[in-house]
């Protein structure tokens, strides 16, 4: 039991606050032909990927890595590696925003 006026967060809780604020633990990326991709947010994204995402070397290694399996169907589909690292640090900037503002869900 907690004591008086501690806060106690229930993990499942604060992440799902977390996502719903964000939109979720995906991020969407439509191209021009109706088809959709995702990569994960940028908040839930594992240290692992992140930390291979910060070392790629220019646009194209880091779309590779966002969207790894789904990179060829993307660009077939009119994708592009600028246009996908531009989805990628608007919902970095997005999140930032989200994060100075929201208040997580305790239970």
């Amino acid at each position: 039991m907690s004591k008086p006026g501690k806060a106690r967060y229930k993990l499942s809780a604060v992440k799902a606050s977390y996502a719903e604020a964000v939109g979720g633990e995906l991020v969407e990326v439509e191209t021009d032909d109706g088809k959709t991709y995702t990569f994960p947010h940028p908040l839930f994204t594992a240290d692992a990927l992140a930390k291979e995402i910060d070392a790629a070397d220019g646009d194209e290694h880091r779309a590779r890595i966002l969207l790894g399996e789904q990179w060829d169907d993307f660009v077939k589909s009119g994708g592009d590696a600028n246009g996908l690292v531009l989805v990628y640090v608007a919902a970095r900037s997005e999140m930032q925003e989200t994060l100075n503002k929201h208040r997580p869900t305790k239970r």
